[in-house]
């Protein structure tokens, strides 16, 4: 069990998707950065600065000013505005990890691109070569 063990941790694929699993939790801090510290900004200025975080419906008793004032109290909460929140800023980080993906795969094309292939040269008689020799050996015959 100890082998089938070694054999499956050895595997390419295994140690490739480690490293990708790695760099995608360190490639997520930089999205997530570009997203909150650049792009939602810039969204804002445009948006007039909506936030919809706070919207959020009281489904139980109590009174609260926030989500989070609700959600300490134990006042059950309908918090739209997070949910509103979290699918436009997934919907960002979607498009911007789009367009890297899109930039690699277009750097990566270039570097990979063929090389010119020279036509190929035919060695051997010609077909019309060919066809003399048979006019040729019929006329002997």
């Amino acid at each position: 069990m100890i082998n089938e063990f070694k054999d499956f941790i050895a595997k390419g694929n295994v140690m490739d998707m480690a490293v990708g699993i790695i760099i995608g939790a360190a490639f997520t801090a930089i999205v997530t950065s570009l997203v909150g510290d650049l792009i939602n900004p810039i969204i804002g200025l445009f948006t007039g600065g909506i936030d919809f975080s706070g919207w959020f419906y009281i489904l139980g008793e109590g009174d609260c000013a926030s989500v989070e004032a609700c959600q300490e109290a134990g006042v059950a909460v309908f918090a739209i505005g997070n949910f509103l929140m979290a699918v436009i800023n997934f919907l960002i980080i979607a498009f911007v990890v789009f367009m890297l993906v899109k930039m690699v795969n277009r750097v990566k094309a270039a570097a990979e691109k063929p090389e010119e292939v020279a036509p190929e040269v035919k060695s051997g008689p010609s077909e019309l070569d060919v066809l003399l020799e048979i006019r040729d050996a019929l006329k002997k015959a």
